[in-house]
């Protein structure tokens, strides 16, 4: 076979000709001068081997599965990687949609991925084939950081057991009700003090936003015994804001593709990994504290909920509450926590700048239907506009514009193609929120899609920032409290303005979520 492979293909002919011609060449050479050569041919031999050897594995892996989803040519070793602009990928993916269709497929070294864009066949993916695309693949850097534990990036029972527990605990600590208002409310007060301080001075929201929303997870993770002022926290936040940033960058997307080659060099990807030893570290620190309390002390956070998990032998459940899960999933709960809200509420006053209109007309409203009063969750159905304008901030800024990867979770036929078991899926979740079809101004800021003709709220089934189905955002409901009391309370109080000769930027940062660049503002107080 491997003997027709080699005589049968067109770019063989063509090196064993190029191989015949050195050759030849070397005969008209003295012997010092072969000598000179020898290693240089011996590493072009070696490069060519190993491109055949390649192109011969991924051809006979095509024979193998022949109904796999097309995609762009790919090239020995590399793949697709060539075509990529690894600083903004999804942008690269959004490109190749359009050309291959909304099921196509790429390779990335070695690894072969499933890449699905539009409402329609990612709602049937993570809806009606929803157990079909539940797992999460082997990632070479978040195996290494994370080894299956946790609830993002587990599989099995272990996920089971960590999403469950979460989800209760959330439950049980009151998040989503009244007592859930009163803790945003109290943050708000503080970051509405934090505002008013500058007295309509240019001023950078980054961190006195973080601190606010900081502070609201940690009340829920940790309970009231920390916040951001403490120095284990502030350190903690650095790593977790850090690390979100240097998952995306070049060094480490390359390490996901050629580990044991990129492992022994410098880069983004080394330092993630220090970074997650470091906030384990000081994970450990914490719990330990809590600990060494008594058992009869009250449980008011989830942290002090999963020590008390962890005395539970006797179910099979119980094995699982060990300290290594509980420094994944306290990693988990503050980046799937903190990087979203706080990122669509600066994307939000970002747009309010840059739209004083629409700015103005959610301030009216505010005014209009709840006056001064402190906004509440049911004040929504009141709001229409301002409900409209926070879905589009959500739909525009994309916090997410590619979905945390799938894997199949056995051989399946989706959309007339072949999918294997453990195949890697990702999902364009840009493609969704930007469907032509659902959306009448897909790429332009337009709170009219919430709205119908008389001005009334109107839902959108492809508005899916939190993912759907089995593998939804678990915080969902969270998010949605804080984004509308935080973002109603803050255009209440003051009118937001860019600061006079400087333009406001649109470009993302780089980093695992689409977070908005580092931006100066005024806020001029209205009451």
């Amino acid at each position: 076979m491997a003997s027709a492979f080699l005589t049968g293909n067109k770019t063989t002919h063509f090196i064993c000709g190029a191989i015949r011609e050195v050759k030849n060449d070397l005969h008209d050479l003295d012997f010092a001068d072969t000598m000179l050569n020898i290693d240089s041919i011996t590493t072009l031999l070696a490069i060519i081997t190993f491109c055949l050897l390649a192109k011969f594995v991924y051809d006979q892996q095509k024979k193998k599965y022949k109904n796999f989803p097309p995609g762009p040519m790919r090239l020995p070793i590399i793949g697709n990687l060539h075509m990529f602009n690894l600083r903004e990928p999804y942008g690269t993916l959004t490109q190749m949609s359009k050309k291959h269709g909304s099921i196509f497929s790429l390779q990335f070294g070695f690894i072969n991925i499933v890449v699905l864009s539009g409402y329609k066949v990612v709602k049937d993916a993570l809806i009606k084939h929803g157990d079909d695309f539940s797992d999460r693949p082997q990632i070479p850097l978040f195996a290494k950081l994370i080894r299956g534990y946790g609830v993002v990036f587990s599989n099995g029972e272990n996920w089971n057991v960590m999403r469950r527990f979460t989800f209760l605990t959330l439950r049980q600590l009151g998040v989503g009700s009244k007592a859930m208002e009163s803790v945003i409310h109290d943050e708000c007060d503080m970051l509405l003090k934090a505002i008013k301080s500058y007295e309509g001075k240019p001023f950078d929201n980054l961190p006195v936003m973080s601190t606010a929303i900081a502070n609201i997870l940690l009340s829920i993770i940790l309970g009231n015994q920390y916040t951001c002022e403490d120095p284990t926290i502030l350190r903690m936040k650095h790593l977790i804001e850090e690390s979100v940033k240097l998952i995306a960058c070049p060094m480490s997307l390359l390490y996901n593709v050629y580990p044991p080659l990129v492992n022994c060099l410098p880069g983004s990807h080394r330092t993630t990994i220090n970074n997650n030893l470091e906030f384990c570290k000081l994970v450990k620190e914490i719990y330990t504290k809590f600990k060494a309390q008594p058992d009869k002390h009250e449980r008011r956070s989830l942290i002090e909920a999963f020590l008390d998990k962890q005395h539970e032998v006797k179910s099979k459940s119980g094995l699982y509450f060990h300290d290594e899960n509980l420094n994944t999933l306290i990693s988990n709960l503050i980046i799937a926590g903190l990087e979203p809200v706080h990122s669509t509420l600066r994307w939000g006053l970002l747009l309010m700048m840059k739209y004083p209109d629409i700015q103005k007309n959610v301030q009216d409203e505010i005014k209009k239907m709840i006056g001064v009063s402190l906004p509440q969750t049911e004040h929504r159905k009141e709001l229409p506009f301002t409900n409209a304008v926070i879905h589009e901030i959500q739909r525009f800024g994309n916090i997410a514009p590619i979905s945390i990867p799938r894997a199949t979770t056995r051989d399946i036929t989706f959309k007339g193609y072949f999918l294997p078991k453990g195949t890697f899926i990702i999902m364009l979740l840009r493609s969704v929120l930007q469907d032509k079809d659902y959306f009448e101004k897909p790429e332009e800021f337009y709170p009219q899609h919430f709205l119908d003709s008389e001005g009334k709220f109107v839902k959108n089934e492809a508005f899916i920032p939190f993912s759907a189905g089995k593998r939804s955002c678990i915080g969902e409901n969270l998010a949605k409290m804080e984004l509308f009391l935080l973002f109603t309370r803050l255009l209440q109080n003051f009118t937001f303005l860019p600061c006079p000769g400087l333009e406001l930027n649109f470009n993302p940062e780089i980093g695992f979520v689409s977070s908005p660049k580092p931006y100066m503002m005024r806020a001029v107080p209205r009451l």
